[in-house]
């Protein structure tokens, strides 16, 4: 695929994955594990994101991110809860305003966050973007560079959310449309 579509709530972004091929996660690098991840095309995001689940930083807990996107870089930011300690994760080096990660949690055995990023980013239904440094991955690794790797979580359980890659349906609501989450780029 190449293109794909994140609608939900506070919510439309398009992200260019430029044919990238996903990485399914199933126990061999956390544990717990769980997701399908790749790098976005570096300059390739627009639009705007909200993201439901709390985070931290600099050991502030940061809540209600939103974040504008234009060529891939952040070019707004808020959040409810926490917002100068984004501000300041923003401020970290010239690639923390981009992209480094977009992945689909697949482990519906975690059904709640827990403020812990390695259980939170991997709950079936939700994704989650991660700001900074991107995986070298041998297939659908990014080249943004830099100190951080972010990753932050949407619940995509919530009405009317959808992800789409090349306008075929792949997360609606929560549920996976197409089965076993596996070179979900292809």
């Amino acid at each position: 695929g190449k293109l794909v579509h994140i609608v939900g709530q506070m919510t439309d972004l398009r992200v260019q994955i430029g044919g990238r091929l996903a990485q399914a996660c199933a126990g061999e690098r956390n544990i717990p594990d769980g997701e399908c991840f790749l790098a976005p095309v570096t300059d390739g995001i627009e639009g705007e994101i909200y993201f439901e689940f709390p985070t931290l930083a600099f050991g502030h807990e940061v809540a209600g991110i939103h974040l504008e996107f234009s060529q891939g870089k952040v070019v707004k930011a808020q959040a409810e809860r926490g917002n100068e300690a984004l501000q300041k994760m923003l401020a970290t080096d010239s690639g923390a305003r981009y992209t480094g990660e977009l992945a689909i949690g697949t482990n519906y055995q975690i059904t709640q966050g827990m403020l812990n990023t390695l259980f939170d980013e991997k709950i079936g239904g939700t994704i989650h973007l991660a700001l900074g440094r991107a995986y070298k991955e041998k297939r659908g690794g990014g080249e943004n560079k830099s100190a951080i790797h972010w990753d932050l979580v949407k619940d995509m359980r919530l009405a009317g959310s959808t992800l789409t890659i090349d306008g075929k349906i792949i997360l609606r609501e929560g549920k996976e449309r197409m089965g076993r989450m596996t070179n979900v780029g292809a």
